[in-house]
């Protein structure tokens, strides 16, 4: 069985995280999430895979390349035009021919079994297709899947109204499908958004075509789309949970580590810091001395974290957290750097959950506890604070003493005036190499 991960899109509830690489490209777990999928497609057997790429393409063909370097075969299709899944689908008919074929969104991180279990059930049935379903609490949001007493698919229903009550088994975005599929595309007409949308070709699958699709419920396996950025948290936390140990840098003498710690080659964790698993360190960084990195971090490539606090946060390749710095439950990008006592905030006074500005949404983290995130190539002054749930974009930049209540725009100077206003200006200078 052959495998197809759509992997074209921007990913802009996301921003500024996908400002300079693709959505499956975001680092969990001391890799790519479009890695981790792939290794799980390849434990599950299949050795040829399909990446239909668009925004920032080269950085997933540059990362991956043919795939060599796994065992596989990775060929790739540029999606030129975004008109929907349906379309970016049919690119694969060619590289499907007659076989059936897993089919997957790369932005989404299952458990590693879900593949190898999904292809034992659709080979144990006589069907066209099968589909992942999860059980949501918010079916308004979703594609929700309506499935006769064999568990087959007799109706789909993009975000359904209340008043429809049609249930709450949504579409998990992970397929099994023949090559029928394909002459269902070719028959799938525009929608009201001007797409070619893939539940059409389903439904046109299921009606016109007598083509049979199974609903596989997998409620009881870790599912996350990532569509929110506090979701890439979850998902770190989840692989991190799975993390094993390995030690292929330097550790001074009077280093404490508890759990389970991954350490890359050419690291130096220097002494007095205090390192509490699960926690992922990549290669070539500089930890401490005199660090306490708490549990359910993962720090990337080339960092370096001086005597400073982090917890449960996502640090990108080439970023420094140097000097007395607080970080907690936050994601910072790549070429970040925080000056002397730049502290995050991650907890409300009044315990309420936090909440984030998503594309000009303010929408609900459900979250006691949420940091902020620092686009890539932005910098602090030394004692600037970031109050919960803000959002810093790109290319920005942070004055000394400044406490930062608002998201800053991209290529940005905010700093603290003398009357305690924050002044934003246009920021001249680029940090991108």
């Amino acid at each position: 069985m052959k495998a197809v991960i759509l992997a074209a899109g921007e990913g802009k509830r996301l921003r500024p995280i996908t400002s300079t690489r693709p959505k499956p490209m975001i680092p969990v777990g001391g890799k790519p999430l479009l890695e981790h999928t792939i290794l799980s497609l390849k434990s599950a057997g299949i050795k040829k895979i399909l990446l239909i790429v668009g925004y920032k393409e080269e950085y997933i063909r540059n990362y991956f390349g043919n795939g060599s370097r796994y065992n596989l075969m990775i060929d790739y299709i540029t999606q030129d035009q975004f008109l929907g899944t349906a379309h970016a689908t049919g690119f694969a008919k060619d590289f499907v021919e007659q076989d059936s074929f897993l089919l997957l969104y790369g932005d989404i991180l299952v458990d590693d079994s879900l593949f190898i279990e999904m292809i034992k059930a659709f080979k144990q049935r006589q069907v066209e297709g099968l589909i992942s379903l999860i059980q949501v609490q918010n079916p308004n949001e979703y594609g929700i899947i309506s499935l006769d007493s064999n568990q087959h698919v007799f109706k789909i229903t993009e975000k359904p109204s209340p008043e429809e009550d049609l249930g709450n088994l949504a579409n998990a975005g992970i397929y099994i499908f023949t090559s029928q599929i394909f002459q269902a595309i070719d028959k799938t007409q525009k929608s009201v958004r001007n797409e070619y949308e893939f539940t059409d070709s389903m439904q046109i699958l299921i009606t016109d075509l007598k083509g049979k699709i199974f609903g596989y419920d997998i409620q009881k396996i870790f599912w996350s789309d990532i569509g929110l950025p506090w979701q890439l948290l979850d998902a770190n936390k989840h692989l991190l949970d799975k993390l094993q140990v390995k030690t292929n840098g330097t550790i001074e003498d009077n280093v404490k580590i508890n759990g389970i710690v991954s350490i890359g080659k050419n690291t130096v964790v220097k002494s007095g810091t205090y390192i509490q698993g699960p926690v992922s360190i990549g290669e070539n960084c500089k930890i401490g001395p005199n660090a306490y990195i708490r549990p359910y971090c993962s720090i990337g490539n080339f960092c370096h974290i001086g005597m400073s606090e982090i917890k449960n946060s996502i640090i990108f390749s080439y970023s420094a957290i140097p000097h007395f710095n607080y970080v907690g439950d936050s994601i910072i990008c790549e070429h970040v750097n925080l000056g002397a006592g730049t502290k995050t905030s991650n907890l409300r006074f009044d315990d309420k959950s936090v909440k984030m500005n998503i594309k000009g949404k303010c929408i609900d983290s459900k979250r006691r506890k949420l940091g902020c995130i620092i686009g890539p190539y932005s910098q602090t002054g030394i004692n600037a604070s970031i109050m919960c749930g803000k959002i810093i974009y790109e290319n920005s930049i942070i004055g000394a003493q400044t406490l930062i209540n608002n998201d800053i725009p991209p290529n940005t100077l905010a700093y603290q005036n003398q009357e305690g206003n924050v002044v934003y200006k246009s920021n001249r200078f680029t940090f991108r190499e």
